[in-house]
């Protein structure tokens, strides 16, 4: 198992928790982010700034079994697909059998800005997602 992170918009904290989840576990943690963000990790990889380049890369890299941190719906249905275990950086484990409804909601959400509507963004980040995220980032890691 490795821990990969889809970096372009994880928070810093997630960052560090994941940094020291795989120190106690001896696991490998991989940063993916384009090169407009400076990631201070050994392993890290910068991809272009194309869009979806960094969750290609992370495709790309991914196998049965790692665990791979990512907000992005889209790339978790990806990861599912290739049986490896991905989690959101506000600590909610994606699930195959939800994900029909997470990508049917981006796409409505999407349909109605393309109309001109506006969608709420992400609340701001609390330490409760902090410690939620930290929870399940430690069952996933002892099963």
């Amino acid at each position: 198992m490795r821990i990969i992170i889809d970096a372009d918009a994880c928070p810093k904290q997630v960052l560090k928790t994941c940094q020291n989840a795989a120190a106690k576990y001896h696991l490998d943690i991989y940063t993916i982010s384009s090169f407009e963000h400076n990631i201070d990790n050994n392993q890290h990889v910068s991809v272009d700034t194309n869009s979806q380049e960094a969750d290609l890369k992370i495709f790309n890299i991914t196998s049965p079994g790692d665990l791979i941190i990512t907000q992005d719906w889209g790339l978790a249905a990806l990861i599912l697909s290739k049986n490896a275990y991905c989690l959101n950086p506000a600590g909610i484990e994606y699930k195959s059998d939800k994900m029909d409804f997470l990508l049917e909601e981006r796409e409505l959400k999407a349909k109605l800005r393309r109309g001109g509507g506006r969608t709420k963004g992400p609340k701001k980040r609390t330490s409760a997602d902090d410690m939620r995220f930290q929870e399940i980032l430690e069952s996933i890691l002892k099963r």
